[in-house]
C-alpha cells in the first residue's frame, strides 16, 4: 500500500481546487449563454435581454465573459479578510459604475425629481422647505433625495455630473458598509463576499448615474441597517443616536423604506438569549427615537403625507398588478443566478445551524419582496441584504477561496453583460438626443432658449416632460413654450391608470415659463422624425434656420425625444 506524504497530499488538494475552479468558471459561463439563448423570457421593462443583445452578440458576449471569469479567478486567490479588501471592492464597484455616467436619463421619474431640486438651487433651503408639497409637486416622494440633490446644484452647479459623483459615492459607500454589517453579524470575511455578490446584479449598474431615488435610498436604508446593528450589540449614546439619525434619513427618502423601522425588533431578536433584553432596551430607544423625529415631519406635512399615502393605497399598489416584471426576470437575468442560488439556500442552512441572525436579514428583505417584488426597482433599496444572505449561504462551503470565486465569478459575469449589453443599449436610447442637445445650446449665442414639444400618438407619456430632462443637459435658460406645444391629455379613467400618470398631473414649473424671448434659439423635441409642425409652430420657425438635429430613435421604448435645433436665419 502506497503512502500519502505531505507534499503528495497539497498537490491532490491543489488539483482538486483547480478542478472546482473550473466547473465553476464553466457555470458561470453557461449559465449566461443559457439565458442569452433564453433572453425572450426577461421581460424587465428597461435593459430586457432580448432588447440588449441580437442574435449575433453572443460570441464577443462570451469572449468578454471569459476575460472577466479569468480576473475573478486571479481577484479570489487572495485572502478578503482585511480593510483593504472593503476598501477595494468600494474602489471596483465604483470604478465598473464609471462608464455608465454616459448613460441619458432614460427613466422619466427623473424630471420630477431634477425640479423638486432646482426649486432648492434656485430659491434656497427655506423655499424648498415650506414649499415642499405645495408649489412644489411631490407626488408620491419624500423630500430628503431631491433635498440632497438640489443642495449639490446650489453648490457645484446644476450640472448632471454633480449629482453622478453623488450616486456613484453612496453606492461604494454601499459596498463598505454592506461589508460592515456582515463583518458585525458573522465575519469580515463573509462581509466582503456579499458586497462582491451586489455587484453581480447586473441591473443596479443601470440606475447608479440616474437622477432617482432608489441608490441614494439603498444607501440610506443599507446605513439605518448597519448603524442600527451596531447600537442594538454594543449600545451606547453615541451609537444610540446615529442609528435614530441614520433610521430617520431612510424613512424620509422613501416611502418602500419604512421596512427599515423593522430593524430595530429584528436584530435585538437575533441576539443570544443572555444579551436580548439590554438589546431590546435599545431597539426600543432607536424605534422611539426615530418614531418622535419622524412623527414631527409627518405632522408638519400632514395634509400631504395623507394625500400620498391615499395615492400610494389607491393608485401605486393597485398598479403595481399592471406594471409588473416576472421573478424570472428579476432573479435570473437582472441579479445572477449564482447569487439567487446562494440567497435561497441561506435559508436552509440558517434553519439547519439555528441562526437567527440570517432570519433578522431576510425577513426584511421578504417584507420587501411581498411589498414590491413585482418591479425590479422596488427591491434595489434591500439588494445589499440579498447580497448579504447570499454571502450567508456560501458559507456552507468550506474553502473560503471557493466562495470568493464563486462571488467574484457572480461580479464579473454581471459586470461584463452590464457593460456589452445595457451600456451601448442604453446609450443608444432616444433620451440621448437631450443630453446631445445641451452643448449644441450652450454653443448658440444668447442666454435664452425656446422649447417647442410636440405629442406623439405612441406615447402615454405627457411629452412636456423632456423640458426639465433636457435642461438638465444645458446651462441656457429654457423657456417652455406651452402655447405652441399641443398636448391634449388621456381621458379620466386612462390617465388614472397609467403607470405614467404623474407626467400629467405634475405642473409646469415656474422657471419655465415666460414671455416668448424674441429671436431667441428655438428647440423642437417630436416623437417621430417626420412629425407635422402645427401652424402655429410653423410661424414661429419662419425665418429661422437648422442648426442642428439629433433624430436617433431606440424602435424600443414608446416615449421616443427627437430633437431639431433652430437659430434666427
Amino acid at each position: 500500500m502506497t503512502k500519502s506524504f505531505p507534499g503528495e497530499a497539497g498537490a491532490q488538494a491543489r488539483e482538486i481546487e483547480a478542478l472546482q475552479c473550473v466547473v465553476v468558471g464553466l457555470l458561470a459561463s453557461l449559465s449566461v449563454a443559457l439565458l442569452f439563448v433564453l433572453r425572450a423570457a426577461d421581460d424587465n421593462r428597461l435593459v430586457s435581454w432580448q432588447w440588449v443583445f441580437g442574435a449575433s452578440d453572443l460570441p464577443v458576449v462570451m469572449a468578454i465573459v471569459a476575460l472577466a471569469l479569468l480576473a475573478a479567478y486571479g481577484a479570489s486567490r487572495v485572502v478578503w479578510n482585511g480593510p483593504l479588501a472593503v476598501a477595494l471592492v468600494a474602489a471596483c464597484g465604483a470604478l465598473a459604475s464609471l462608464p455608465f455616467w454616459s448613460v441619458p436619463e432614460v427613466i422619466v421619474d427623473a424630471a420630477r425629481y431634477f425640479v423638486q431640486a432646482k426649486h432648492l438651487a434656485l430659491y434656497g433651503v427655506g423655499h424648498f422647505l415650506s414649499e415642499w408639497g405645495g408649489a412644489i409637486p411631490a407626488w408620491t416622494d419624500l423630500p430628503l433625495v431631491p433635498f440632497f440633490y438640489g443642495l449639490l446644484f446650489r453648490m457645484a452647479g446644476e450640472t448632471r455630473a454633480a449629482a453622478q459623483v453623488f450616486n456613484t459615492l453612496l453606492f461604494a459607500a454601499t459596498l463598505a458598509l454592506t461589508c460592515g454589517i456582515g463583518k458585525a453579524l458573522w465575519d469580515r470575511s463573509t462581509g466582503c463576499v456579499a458586497a462582491v455578490l451586489l455587484l453581480g446584479m447586473p441591473y443596479l449598474f443601470t440606475q447608479v448615474p440616474l437622477l432617482l431615488t432608489d441608490v441614494p435610498s439603498m444607501f440610506f436604508v443599507t446605513l439605518a441597517a448597519f448603524a442600527t446593528l451596531a447600537a442594538v450589540q454594543r449600545g451606547g449614546a453615541w451609537r444610540l443616536g446615529a442609528a435614530v439619525a441614520a433610521l430617520v434619513l431612510a424613512l424620509l427618502s422613501k416611502y418602500s423604506a419604512w421596512i427599515a423601522f423593522a430593524f430595530p425588533l429584528a436584530f435585538a431578536l437575533s441576539c443570544g438569549a443572555g444579551s436580548r433584553r439590554d438589546a431590546a432596551r435599545r431597539a426600543g430607544a432607536i424605534t422611539l427615537g426615530a418614531a418622535l423625529v419622524a412623527a414631527g415631519f409627518l405632522l408638519w406635512k400632514a395634509d400631504v403625507i395623507a394625500e400620498q399615502i391615499a395615492l400610494l393605497g389607491g393608485y401605486q399598489v393597485p398598479a403595481l398588478g399592471r406594471w409588473q416584471e416576472s421573478a424570472v426576470s428579476t432573479f435570473l437575468f437582472q441579479i445572477h443566478p449564482f447569487v439567487t442560488l446562494a440567497a435561497a439556500g441561506s435559508v436552509a442552512l440558517a434553519i439547519a445551524k439555528r441562526d437567527a441572525r440570517l432570519a433578522a436579514i431576510a425577513a426584511i428583505a421578504l417584507l420587501a419582496l411581498l411589498l414590491g417584488g413585482r418591479r425590479i426597482r422596488y427591491l434595489v433599496i434591500v439588494m445589499p441584504l440579498l447580497a448579504l444572505m447570499a454571502a450567508y449561504g456560501l458559507r456552507a462551503l468550506r474553502d473560503a477561496r471557493m466562495r470568493q470565486f464563486i462571488a467574484s465569478c457572480a461580479a464579473a459575469s454581471a459586470i461584463a453583460v452590464a457593460l456589452s449589453g445595457y451600456l451601448p443599449f442604453l446609450r443608444g436610447s432616444s433620451a440621448a438626443n437631450l443630453v446631445k442637445a445641451g452643448p449644441l445650446l450652450d454653443a448658440l449665442a444668447g442666454d435664452t432658449v425656446e422649447v417647442i414639444v410636440l405629442p406623439s400618438a405612441a406615447s402615454a407619456v405627457n411629452p412636456a416632460v423632456a423640458v426639465p430632462l433636457l435642461d438638465l443637459s444645458t446651462h441656457k435658460r429654457l423657456v417652455y413654450r406651452r402655447d405652441l406645444s399641443p398636448s391634449a391629455p388621456p381621458g379620466r379613467e386612462a390617465r388614472e391608470t397609467s403607470p405614467l400618470r404623474f407626467t400629467w398631473e405634475m405642473p409646469d414649473a415656474p422657471f419655465f415659463l415666460g414671455a416668448p424671448a424674441g429671436r431667441a434659439p428655438v428647440v423642437l423635441v417630436t416623437g417621430a422624425a417626420d412629425q407635422a409642425l402645427p401652424g402655429a409652430a410653423a410661424t414661429r420657425l419662419a425665418g429661422y434656420v437648422e442648426a442642428g438635429r439629433l433624430l436617433r430613435s431606440d424602435g424600443v421604448f414608446r416615449f421616443q425625444t427627437l430633437v431639431r435645433i433652430y437659430r434666427p436665419a
